[in-house]
């Protein structure tokens, strides 16, 4: 009788018929009372309060019963921990049962029920099953250790089991070595710590078992091969011998951990011969995996794109396993085109293309343009298939089809920069589909090939005026397309024609817009073309470096992890395991972990103080003090908890004093923005405007300052979560630029370089200017420091309140990538010229919303050294004055935040007296409290 009728039970007083049916003596009936408590618990229903009910259940030999009961009690022992303890009799009996069916339950929902209270009582039954007489027990009890190690690690330590564990592996029952390595590799995995070390002895016995394991147990030891240290090459040899029959077998994970295998033993043997047989054996395999259902289809291609990218010559003849078919899905098609674009070689290119330019005839608009981007990465990789390549993206713009035209015109302008002085000839017709541009790739390629090759179209600047038209409603990628391309036009035509069109240009660039790359980019064109033409030449019309086609080639470091990780998800993703995986680690803080995390903040403080002196020459004791008081402390999860202690900056000399200023919206008597500003900020000033383009001045001598980062820095990264790499930072105002300063130390074990910097979208469009962390190669123990750029990137904006957060990432070559959360300090973000004149300061107040109002607990004497401190941090003062009646000073201060954001402020202080009101508005409101907080610390 079928089980559905337990499902559509909705009586009222069931809990109460239930508590009776459970309590009969009539077992049939206490059975049908369980399945309808498992049916009720399956749909959602609260059916906990039974729980002691269906416990009383738990003593009956009815196997069916007691499955049942044992699954109420995995889903609700965590909600009822008390009562949960009511069973652990009946587990301890149960595992002593001699039914093995009961053992093995006993011991499995015992592990499964999550419970600190009862996992002292899983101790003795689990070490008992562990060395039962029957093989299903042990490969139940093996699986439960590492279930009882993810809740609580020491007392599987402290109890032996992970030693009994690596005894099992050489258990008779090749289903117990598959479940204890399964096991072995899990709690590995978890703890971090090196629990399972492949022997040559404890090798052969895998290999074994590896015959006569089901499936799945092949799969496990199949993964645990991969991380062997082969001795010499007659390993790795017997190794692919008992692996290769592996490539035939039915169930494609198999098929990919043998791949998996073969592949890392390849990679340790020398002689040429035998990889080529080994390849060779390796390509019908990974061919078969094709004709299973779409979804294996595309994780097995996923998994061959990495294969390809490192061992091509396995599918080198099998390019035609990869045309699309005319069902297959769009995720399926567009990874068989990458690969596709991999195997085409001079050999087969012909076939390749003749397939790309069918499918660039398909409905399927985004399969069309990836088909003739892929028509012109051939182009870029196979020099000789270069002209063949061109001359079908040529016969696809025949078609006139608007986007087939545009990814023409793209790729196009790849092979241009490929192969230039080469292919001109084709520039005519490219010219004659103008009118087919609307996006802004296209338009972007189809200036850079007119401002590339002006001297060679007769009527370029004709071209370049019907885009320049709509120059203000263009995106920045078209902007600054145009704009060099205008430049490269005039350099080499320099007409009265093309000249006015050039002033133009710069004109727009730099007064109508707000895009501040292209406005730079606008500025140092103008300053190269007014002061040295022919220096510009050189610039703008310099040889540049030839392409090539890596869009879809991984970094080498990188594919040779995903190798390892074949037949995971890092290698569908193709990304480490690391950078979506986020699991808690459990190594156990020991004492020694707290002496060797103690001494390293001590060795950090140490160096502090010795490097302050030198630093410092004069006053290098108290220097020396210092820096050792600001050092960050460190706790036992290598976290800074002090936060910020960067001494604050020395107030700058006092400020002109300001004339007189009627009322607030009846008028300002503003004081002049020079006697506004700090006067260490008046020669880069005075050189701004003696030449508005010079866009380097006063950066030259801040250049030292940024790159010496001290290891005072607050905390950001270390213990375990830096695998050995501990760094500090902050973000400093430089030189008139934002930039991060960093300090890192590499307290691995390897050598760590390539270190590189990304961040997520923030509140002010904080980017890295140069991903590049520039400390070099660091050897294990050395340090280093550097000053990352930071600029605004309105792509980096993120929407919504303001958030003083920004998520970091950075990537080194050896130890994969980090992540950190830091706090954004505003001062920083204070631009030196964020004054702004007195009607524009009134008009702003007028038009913003109701201000926010905060009372600061200040005290100010000296109105003067006050105006200079904010000063000092780039809050502006307009003007002062007395507020009649009041005996109250009336400060008007103005500043802008990074990415141009203005921010007014209103101070009303009496001298001598505590309290200062500040008064903000701005068009971001939320920023209120962070301002408060840079006043409050400037006045302090």
């Amino acid at each position: 009788m079928a089980d559905s009728k337990y499902f559509s039970t909705t009586k009222k007083g069931e809990i109460h018929e239930l508590k009776e049916e459970l309590a009969s003596l009539d077992r049939p009936k206490k059975k049908e009372a369980v399945k309808k408590v498992i049916a009720a618990m399956t749909v959602g229903k609260d059916v906990s309060m039974l729980f002691p009910h269906v416990v009383n259940c738990m003593q009956t030999e009815d196997l069916e019963l007691k499955k049942l009961v044992y699954l109420y009690l995995i889903n609700y022992a965590k909600t009822q921990p008390d009562l949960a303890i009511m069973a652990v009799n009946t587990f301890v009996k149960d595992s002593q049962e001699p039914n093995p069916l009961i053992r093995a339950l006993a011991v499995r929902t015992m592990g499964c029920i999550r419970v600190d209270k009862i996992t002292e009582y899983l101790c003795d039954p689990l070490q008992r099953c562990l060395k039962d007489d029957d093989p299903y027990v042990r490969k139940t009890a093996a699986v439960c250790v590492a279930k009882l190690f993810d809740i609580n690690p020491e007392l599987v330590e402290d109890r032996g089991f992970l030693d009994m564990l690596r005894d099992m592996l050489s258990d008779a029952n090749p289903m117990v070595v598959a479940n204890a390595l399964a096991a072995l590799q899990e709690i590995q995995e978890i703890s971090g710590k090196e629990v399972l070390q492949i022997t040559s002895h404890m090798l052969f016995k895998l290999l074994a078992a590896l015959n006569e394991c089901t499936e799945w147990g092949q799969v496990f030891i199949l993964d645990a091969l991969v991380s062997y240290q082969v001795q010499d090459s007659k390993d790795a040899e017997k190794i692919v011998e008992r692996v290769l029959p592996r490539l035939q077998h039915v169930n494609s994970a198999v098929v990919l951990s043998a791949a998996k295998v073969v592949l890392r033993m390849m990679e340790e043997v020398r002689s040429e011969e035998l990889v080529k047989v080994w390849s060779k054996k390796m390509g019908p395999p990974l061919v078969t995996l094709l004709s299973a259902e779409p979804e294996v289809q595309y994780v097995a291609l996923r998994n061959i794109s990495l294969i390809v990218q490192r061992w091509p010559s396995i599918l080198a003849n099998e390019v035609k396993v990869f045309f699309c078919k005319y069902n297959d899905p769009i995720y399926v098609k567009m990874e068989k085109l990458e690969i596709m674009i991999a195997l085409a070689s001079e050999r087969n290119i012909d076939q390749v293309l003749l397939e790309f330019k069918e499918y660039a005839q398909e409905v399927d608009v985004d399969f069309v343009r990836k088909a003739v981007r892929a028509i012109g990465r051939c182009a870029v990789s196979l020099e000789k298939a270069a002209q063949r390549c061109i001359s079908v993206l040529l016969e696809l713009i025949q078609t006139k089809v608007n986007y087939v035209v545009q990814e023409a015109v793209i790729v196009i302008k790849d092979i241009f920069r490929r192969y230039p002085n080469q292919y001109e000839s084709i520039i005519g017709q490219l010219c004659d589909n103008l009118e087919s541009l609307d996006e802004p790739e296209a338009k972007a390629s189809m200036v850079w090939i007119i401002g590339e090759y002006a001297d060679r179209i007769d009527n370029a600047d004709e071209l370049l005026e019907t885009f320049l038209e709509t120059f203000p409603e263009e995106t920045a990628m078209v902007q600054l397309q145009l704009l060099t391309a205008t430049v490269k036009l005039f350099l080499k035509k320099p007409t009265d024609s093309v000249q006015r069109m050039i002033q133009l240009v710069l004109s727009a660039a730099t007064n109508e817009t707000d895009n501040p790359d292209l406005r730079d980019r606008a500025y140092v064109y103008w300053r190269l073309l007014s002061t040295d033409p022919e220096a510009a030449k050189d610039v703008v019309l310099a040889n540049k470096p030839v392409i090539t086609d890596d869009s879809s080639q991984l970094e080498p470091a990188l594919l040779k992890a995903l190798m390892e990780q074949i037949s995971s998800l890092a290698s569908v993703y193709h990304k480490p395991a690391d950078t979506f995986v986020s699991r808690q680690r459990l190594a156990v803080q020991t004492v020694d972990t707290l002496a060797a995390a103690r001494s390293f903040a001590e060795e950090d403080v140490a160096a502090a103080a010795a490097a302050a002196p030198q630093a410092t020459g004069n006053g290098a004791p108290a220097a020396a003090a210092a820096a050792v008081s600001s050092a960050p402390v460190v706790d036992l999860l290598g976290e800074d908890l002090l936060g910020d202690s960067t001494p604050a900056a020395a107030p700058a000399a006092p400020a002109a004093t300001p004339g007189g200023l009627d009322d607030l919206l009846g008028g300002l008597d503003v004081a002049p923005a020079a006697a506004a500003a700090p006067p260490a900020a008046a020669p880069a000033a005075a050189a701004a405007a003696a030449d508005p383009f010079d866009l380097l001045g006063g950066m030259a001598a801040a250049a030292p300052a940024a790159t010496a980062a001290a290891p005072s820095l607050p905390q950001l990264l270390g213990g375990e979560k830096g695998k050995g790499l501990t760094v500090y930072g902050q973000l400093k105002r430089v030189g008139g630029r934002v930039v991060y300063q960093l300090h890192v130390n590499n307290g691995s074990a390897t050598s760590v370089d390539g270190l590189m910097l990304q961040v997520n979208n923030n509140s002010f469009g904080l980017a890295p200017a140069d991903q590049n962390v520039a400390v070099g190669t660091l050897a294990p123990g050395a340090r280093g420091s550097a000053a990352v750029p930071m600029a605004y990137n309105p792509a980096k904006l993120a929407q919504g309140p303001a958030n003083m957060k920004l998520q970091v990432a950075m990537r080194s070559n050896q130890l994969g990538v980090f992540y950190w959360d830091d706090n954004i300090p505003l001062a920083p973000l204070l631009e030196e010229g964020g004054t702004i004149d007195g009607q524009a300061f009134l008009a702003a107040w007028r038009g913003l919303p109701q201000e926010a109002v905060q009372k600061l607990d200040v005290t100010i004497a000296d109105v003067e050294a006050a105006k200079a401190r904010l000063g000092a941090v780039n809050l502006f003062v307009l003007a002062h004055r007395p507020v009649p009646g009041t005996g109250q000073d009336a400060l008007y201060v103005t500043g802008r935040v990074f990415g141009s954001m203005q921010v007014l402020l209103e101070l009303r202080l009496m001298r001598g007296t505590p309290g200062v009101d500040v008064s903000f508005k701005s068009e971001r409101q939320e920023l209120a409290a962070a301002v408060f907080a840079v006043v409050r610390s400037s006045l302090t």
